[in-house]
């Protein structure tokens, strides 16, 4: 940064004014069990919405005022370690004067204004726990992104959203500035480094001499606070915004029911920030007063987890089916987890016997929720319910969740078709705006009075559902529809199976068929292949319907994946079929 510019940006920062505290005068400290069921009977729907709401005035700068007059145990707000011995604690109260350091950052240097949108494209690192936090303050609406993403995603996000600010790391900022110039709503990007980049602010410098004091913006509750990019079955990414109400107020119920928050517990997601499980917890956790615990994590790494989870006292724990499968692989015998209560997981089905691996050798359920980027939680396990393996729980407050056919029709229990939320007449207040600039999906994701979800399932007279697939991840096989989780979790049973994504592969005969991908257990890796694989289709057609069979089979040494640990199958599709047309393959 150039002399002149670093003092003018020095100069602003330290001139800043104001102060995000209770507008007005002080009002008596309320009750904190109190607070927190008001809170959650808004989210339950018993309790209408109110007009205005902020997350980081409303929640945050609450429960730093009760933390203070101590109503709160003394554990951190939001704790972060990286495994080589740094760690970082910020109280509520440390949160909060952060939080409003970085706010004048995004509004003085950036110059954000309300409305204004900012991509957060970052790896596990408490900034961005903190710029979530000071977009709220400021009203500018937060873009989060993978550090996988490409120059080609970044550009894609960054024209689509009209982004006007981005902040990154050192690995990703050159594919920023190679894309940068094709991006003209671009105007500022911010460094998250320990060193200095030509055409970077660096943000770490620019946060220790920002002002502490700082106005929240007073937003309504049905103004935008975030956009998430989720892929659908055609077409490039859609934009999926989310209000300040539908995110700030909506998973304090599950965050009590389902994750079983108290403002005791220190809550550990796996999930990189890019994904929108991480904004979950961030909004069920701090909104029941926990603690947010995160380890940087740079790669899926099961003993440095177990380590974890034997070396803190974490009390709740979230993480994908997948990462579980991994983790029931190791002797779980060697470790001891004294803090661990509760643990939930969710973003891909469950396989029963990892469910049943994990009770048995760790002493806890496993309490499956299902939800989407455009939904809060839908569907649960909750704590005390009655759990049936294989099974995501039933329908979450305050949706009305059905099975539907094409048309929108509820169909009787049993029959499998569309998870459906009910939208009309009235919309819930924790779904999804809309898809932003497109308004024909908005209105094609709609069947009659429901919300279509894009996956299958089926309902049991008891009210569970049964998932299936997606729409685009079913498998129609000589008229047979055959769903991959089922044949997943024949496969998973078989001890030669450590991991196994199926998918659907061109036949000449049959249209397509089932092909499964398996990741070998180390015992069986020097079988002879073509033995092991009849072994395995027999397996399968005990378990299943013969007909579910994988016809198709293919040992690998991995299976690709998401940064926190979710099977890509989409992408072991689009390799299967566009080997043979040259272009991925549509959903039937």
């Amino acid at each position: 940064m150039m002399p002149w510019l670093r003092g003018r940006v020095l100069w602003v920062l330290r001139n800043a004014r104001g102060f995000c505290g209770p507008r007005g005068q002080q009002a008596p400290l309320p009750d904190p069990q109190k607070l927190v069921a008001t809170w959650e009977a808004i989210s339950l729907g018993r309790q209408p919405v109110p007009e205005y709401f902020n997350f980081a005035h409303d929640v945050l700068d609450m429960w730093s005022q009760l933390e203070k007059a101590g109503h709160r145990p003394q554990i951190p707000a939001f704790w972060w370690v990286n495994g080589m011995g740094a760690e970082i604690k910020w109280s509520f109260e440390e949160l909060g004067k952060q939080s409003r350091k970085a706010a004048n950052v995004l509004q003085g240097m950036c110059g954000l204004q309300p409305g204004d949108r900012m991509m957060l494209v970052l790896p596990r690192l408490p900034e961005w726990w903190l710029v979530s936090v000071a977009c709220i303050r400021t009203g500018a609406v937060m873009i989060p992104g993978v550090s996988q993403l490409t120059e080609k995603d970044l550009k894609y996000r960054l024209q689509a959203s009209r982004a006007k600010s981005i902040i990154t790391s050192d690995s990703l900022a050159p594919r920023v500035d190679a894309i940068s110039a094709d991006c003209p709503s671009l105007q500022s990007k911010l460094l998250v480094s320990n060193s200095s980049r030509p055409g970077w602010m660096n943000f770490r410098e620019l946060l220790r001499e920002a002002s502490t004091e700082h106005n929240c913006v007073r937003t309504k509750s049905q103004n935008p606070m975030a956009i998430y990019f989720t892929s659908g079955t055609t077409g490039a990414p859609k934009m999926v915004e989310h209000s300040q109400a539908s995110y700030g107020l909506g998973f304090v119920a599950s965050g009590r029911q389902w994750v079983d928050l108290t403002k005791s517990d220190i809550f550990w997601n796996t999930s990189d920030p890019g994904w929108v499980k991480a904004a979950w917890s961030l909004f069920s956790a701090w909104s029941n007063g926990s603690c947010i615990f995160v380890h940087e994590l740079p790669r899926v790494d099961v003993k440095v987890i177990l380590n974890t989870l034997s070396s803190f006292p974490i009390t709740t724990f979230c993480c994908v089916p997948t990462i579980f499968r991994l983790l029931v692989q190791e002797d779980l015998t060697r470790y001891q987890f004294q803090s661990l209560r509760h643990c939930v997981t969710g973003g891909e089905a469950l396989n029963p016997d990892v469910r049943e691996k994990w009770k048995s050798q760790v002493g806890l359920e496993l309490h499956e929720g299902y939800g989407q980027s455009e939904t809060v939680l839908i569907c649960a396990n909750l704590k005390g319910m009655k759990i049936k393996a294989g099974s995501m729980g039933k329908a979450f407050p305050p949706y009305d969740v059905q099975v539907v056919d094409d048309e929108g029709n509820i169909l009787p229990p049993g029959e499998q078709g569309n998870i459906a939320v009910r939208v009309k007449p009235t919309q819930p207040f924790c779904f999804f705006s809309c898809y932003l600039d497109n308004p024909e999906k908005t209105k094609a994701s709609e069947q009659g009075d429901f919300y279509i979800t894009g996956d299958q399932a089926h309902k049991d007279k008891d009210g569970y559902f049964w998932f299936t697939g997606r729409n685009d991840d079913v498998i129609n096989s000589s008229s047979y529809r055959i769903g991959p989780v089922e044949v997943e979790n024949a496969l998973a049973e078989h001890p030669a199976v450590l991991e196994a994504a199926v998918v659907s592969s061109p036949d000449p005969v049959r249209g397509e068929v089932v092909k499964a991908f398996i990741v070998l257990s180390p015992a069986y890796s020097s079988q002879d292949p073509k033995k092991l694989t009849q072994e395995l289709q027999e397996h399968v057609k005990r378990e299943t319907a013969p007909y579910k069979y994988p016809r198709k089979m293919a040992f690998v040494s991995e299976l690709p994946k998401t940064t926190s640990g979710k099977i890509q199958r989409n992408i072991l599709r689009r390799q299967e079929w566009g080997e043979m047309r040259g272009t991925p393959r549509k959903a039937p």
